[in-house]
C-alpha cells in the first residue's frame, strides 16, 4: 500500500477491474440496505441514468462531485447546464476563487444533493472513498442532505483490506495517469473516508451498475 502511494505510476492491478457476479451484487445490496444505504441495481448505463434522474427532483440543488464514473455515464451536461436543476457547479463557475473562496467551499460542502461515486464497496456493506483534496468527503459523510453514489460493480471487493489495496493498486495509478494527461500533475491519496453505516434512513443511496464505470 505504501509503495503504491509513493509510486503512483505503477501498472494498475487489473484484478480489481473484474465485474462482480450476480450473487456478489445481491449480497452487497442486502448488506448495504442493512446499513441504511438504500440500494438499486441497474443493468447498464442507460438504465442507471434513468434511475438517477428518477431520484433527483426537478429544481433540486445538486452538486456533482468530480468523478470519472459520472463523466462516463454522461449526466454532467444534463445536471449542470440543462436548467432542470439548481447546479452548484454552474453557480461556482461564475464566482471568483481569489475573492470568494470561502463562500465557494461552503457551497460545495452543504448541497441538498451530492452525486458522485466511491472507490470500493465490501461484501459486508462498507464503502471506501479516496480523495486528493478531500472536498467531497464532508458532504458524503454528513453535510449534504442527500447522497447518491453511482458505482460500477467492478468496485466490489471482499474485505476492507482488499478495498484499500484497490484504491492504491488500481484507482490511484489510473487517476494519476488521467491527471498527468489533463493537467501535468500527479495525484495522491491524501484523505480517506470509510462509511460502515448511514445513521439517517434514506439519506444515502447507491446505484450498483452491472457495467464497468470509472476507476
Amino acid at each position: 500500500m505504501n509503495l503504491a502511494a509513493e509510486n503512483p505510476s505503477l501498472i494498475p492491478n487489473e484484478a480489481f477491474a473484474r465485474l462482480a457476479s450476480d450473487e456478489q451484487i445481491e449480497r452487497v445490496a442486502q448488506a448495504l440496505e442493512a446499513h441504511n444505504i438504500r440500494t438499486f441495481i441497474t443493468a447498464d448505463a442507460a438504465q442507471t441514468r434513468k434511475k438517477l434522474f428518477e431520484l433527483l427532483p426537478a429544481g433540486a440543488e445538486v452538486f456533482l462531485a468530480a468523478s470519472t464514473t459520472l463523466t462516463e455515464l454522461g449526466v454532467t451536461e444534463e445536471i449542470n447546464n440543462s436548467g432542470r436543476y439548481d447546479s452548484v457547479r454552474a453557480r461556482l463557475a461564475k464566482m471568483d476563487r481569489a475573492t470568494q473562496n470561502r463562500e465557494m467551499v461552503k457551497m460545495g460542502a452543504v448541497p441538498e444533493y451530492i452525486v458522485g461515486s466511491v472507490h470500493a464497496v465490501t461484501e459486508d456493506g462498507s464503502v471506501i472513498v479516496a480523495s486528493n483534496t478531500g472536498s467531497q468527503l464532508a458532504p458524503y459523510a454528513a453535510s449534504a442532505a442527500r447522497v447518491i453514489w453511482v458505482v460500477g460493480t467492478q468496485k466490489i471487493v471482499r474485505t476492507l483490506d482488499d478495498g484499500f489495496r484497490r484504491v492504491y493498486e488500481y484507482a490511484l495509478p489510473l487517476e494519476d495517469a488521467r491527471l498527468m494527461q489533463a493537467m501535468s500533475v500527479h495525484s495522491s491519496v491524501n484523505k480517506l473516508l470509510v462509511v460502515h453505516r448511514e445513521i439517517l434512513p434514506e439519506r444515502t443511496t447507491m446505484i450498483l451498475v452491472k457495467e464497468k464505470l470509472g476507476f
